[in-house]
């Protein structure tokens, strides 16, 4: 495909189009933290990510468990000029203003400025799961 096109199709969807902009403010964010910004299932956002990754506007890089996405830095000028025009989208999108509320409530939770708690539940905390054999809040004892 068109590098010019594949850049273009890659801002036709609107959850590429929150991932850039939660991407544009926060700078570099862990996949989990997207995760709970956009209140979107993990294998989605992945997905969608590494379209902006095969597009050239996004970067990831593995560090231990977590993976880290940030713009790119070497953008050409159109590129840069349609990542400006993205932004400009949140005065009129309100879903644009909450997903960054929530990136930014998550961000806090950073420990040394790294990633550390993984996908959270609610509240900040890791969802407990329950051992092998004992009954979950779900579960039954038979």
């Amino acid at each position: 495909m068109d590098d010019h096109a594949e850049v273009l199709q890659s801002l036709a969807d609107p959850t590429r189009l929150r991932l850039l902009n939660v991407l544009m403010q926060a700078g570099e964010i862990c996949g989990c933290e997207l995760v709970q910004a956009l209140r979107l299932p993990q294998y989605g956002v992945s997905r969608h990510l590494q379209k902006l990754v095969g597009a050239g506007l996004v970067q990831a890089r593995r560090q231990g468990k977590w993976i880290y996405y940030r713009i790119t830095g070497s953008l050409k000028l159109y590129q840069r000029a349609l990542l400006r025009a993205v932004a400009q989208l949140g005065t009129e999108r309100k879903d644009f203003g909450e997903d960054l509320e929530r990136a930014s409530r998550r961000l806090k939770l950073r420990r040394a400025g790294v990633c550390c708690v993984g996908l959270a539940a609610p509240g900040g905390r890791r969802p407990r799961t329950p051992k092998r054999g004992r009954p979950g809040p779900d579960r039954k004892l038979t």
